[in-house]
């Protein structure tokens, strides 16, 4: 292991990390939060310093950089990311240790899963942080770094690929660090656009542009402890739809629209699966929340308890349905309605659409549509196999082979993601948690949804959670955003030992 190279590859990073909370703090100048500027000033310095301590253990090393290498840098990067986005929450003396660590990691994986109460009396230049660290996250640290990273060379490549195995770098010619610098201008653009949008929609400057940091990361974040609810506004909600479903879309096929490649649009299985599977979970809310029986076992307070004697309209049943299906499956996070009453059928179906998630190589989590359809038409075939077993029979997406190897790695991960989150429900349980907070909440996090159900529902946060639990979550985030693989294989003792 190449520890003096991996030191100085962190040093780079946390000195890149440090320019990114200069927005942060201008912000706070411009509203006058002096205490923010000296509490990102500290934050800076502390951050610096670290980088310092690394570039010097680090000095002199060799080029020299292997898969274990590449394992580590983007694993453990994406903890010390998650431990220097939390110095601002903890130096505003808003949050202890363990709540700003949880709070930056779900910000940074687009989780969106919230300790903050009382959101709107928090420093606006805390809630920019807040909002910008998902943005960063949402199309990978490693993808935007490697934009400035450029001593990586080939190894930019195989880094992106650890960091977001849904992105295909095949496609990325003739060299990474340019393909890279398009699709940040699309994800730049996107978010412009969007945050114009949202102000002439009705929004001010600062919200319309946290929440297209937040839309266009699919993470969720909102200034409004009621999220999108506040708003009241169905324009703002039909933007935010419009936001949330491109977001969803692998955005290599918006790098081949800049390339005038309109064919893979067109022909993609997975995107129209996507969009089908939306359709047909809409109709389906729409018509439970019309005719369905009210889940009226969680009474929260007293204004979910009118709330579940309400029988929705068909008109408010679709807007309902529509934004918190379209929330959820694309793992955004954002309600305008409290689903935890819902009927026990769309509550359930939710959870679903979460664990599904949205397109490979986009900014949403979930284990993508395009591991499900891959996994269905490889069941398929496994089943008609035991009949008709001389039968030679390939499988295809897009009109392509999938090679033998490929739907092993799809076999081996459904395999991890169902004991990762088996045992995460367990230990959760052991810690108290009821079985539905329990299981809804570890689909919330590995899946990067944010909000769970019950007492982590949708007006509900994990403040109240045990810290042990906080630590454990943050860390199922984590192997959610890096699809499991990398931070479990640091948990091998053979990882470590020389080769």
């Amino acid at each position: 292991m190449n520890y003096k190279l991996i030191s100085k590859f962190f040093a780079h990073f946390l000195g890149v990390f440090v320019l990114l909370m200069l927005p942060s703090m201008i912000c706070s100048i411009l509203y006058h939060e002096w205490y923010m500027v000296i509490t990102f000033l500290a934050s800076i310095v502390s951050v610096l310093i670290l980088a310092l301590i690394l570039h010097f253990f680090g000095r002199n090393a060799s080029s020299q950089m292997y898969e274990r290498e590449m394992l580590v840098l983007v694993s453990i990067g994406w903890m010390i990311a998650g431990i220097a986005g939390s110095l601002p929450f903890l130096f505003s003396g808003l949050l202890n240790p363990v709540d700003s660590l949880f709070e930056s990691i779900s910000g940074l994986t687009t989780t969106g899963s919230s300790v903050m109460t009382a959101i709107e009396e928090a420093p606006k230049g805390l809630l920019f942080w807040r909002a910008f660290i998902q943005w960063i996250g949402g199309m990978g640290i490693v993808l935007i770094f490697i934009t400035v990273l450029p001593y990586l060379g080939a190894g930019g490549k195989h880094l992106m690929q650890h960091e977001s195995y849904g992105i295909n770098t095949r496609s990325f010619r003739p060299r990474i660090k340019e393909s890279a610098i398009v699709i940040f201008k699309i994800y730049m653009g996107m978010t412009i656009l969007m945050s114009i949008m949202l102000m002439m929609a009705g929004m001010s400057v600062f919200d319309a542009i946290c929440h297209a940091f937040t839309t266009l990361a699919t993470g969720g974040y909102s200034t409004r402890q009621a999220s999108i609810a506040a708003y009241d506004s169905q324009l703002v909600e039909l933007i935010l739809i419009f936001g949330m479903v491109l977001a969803s879309i692998n955005f290599v096929l918006f790098f081949g629209l800049s390339k005038g490649d309109w064919r893979n649009l067109v022909q993609n299985t997975e995107w129209k699966v996507f969009l089908a599977i939306l359709a047909v979970a809409i109709l389906l809310i729409t018509l439970n929340l019309m005719w369905g029986s009210p889940h009226v076992d969680l009474i929260l307070d007293a204004e979910d308890a009118a709330r579940s004697d309400f029988c929705y309209t068909p008109l408010q049943a679709l807007r309902a349905a529509s934004f918190n299906t379209i929330s959820a499956m694309s793992t955004t996070g954002f309600a305008t309605d409290n689903f935890d009453s819902w009927p026990h059928f769309s509550r359930m179906l939710l959870i679903f659409l979460m664990i599904i998630g949205g397109c490979t190589g986009s900014t949403s989590g979930g284990i993508k549509v395009m591991r499900v359809v891959l996994l269905i038409k490889m069941l398929h075939w496994k089943i008609e196999n035991t009949y008709r077993p001389k039968t030679v029979r390939a499988v295809r997406l897009n009109g392509e082979v999938v090679p033998d190897a490929v739907q092993q790695t799809i076999y081996n991960f459904i395999t991890l993601y169902i004991l990762v989150y088996s045992a995460t429900v367990l230990l959760l349980s052991a810690m108290g948690l009821p079985f539905i907070t329990a299981i809804s909440a570890v689909a919330a996090t590995i899946n990067g949804v944010g909000p769970g159900m019950e007492h982590v529902g949708a007006i509900q946060d994990f403040h109240l959670l045990p810290n042990a639990a906080k630590l454990l979550l943050s860390l199922v985030m984590i192997m959610g955003r890096l699809e499991i693989f990398s931070v479990c294989a640091l948990f091998l003792p053979s990882f470590w030992r020389k080769s």
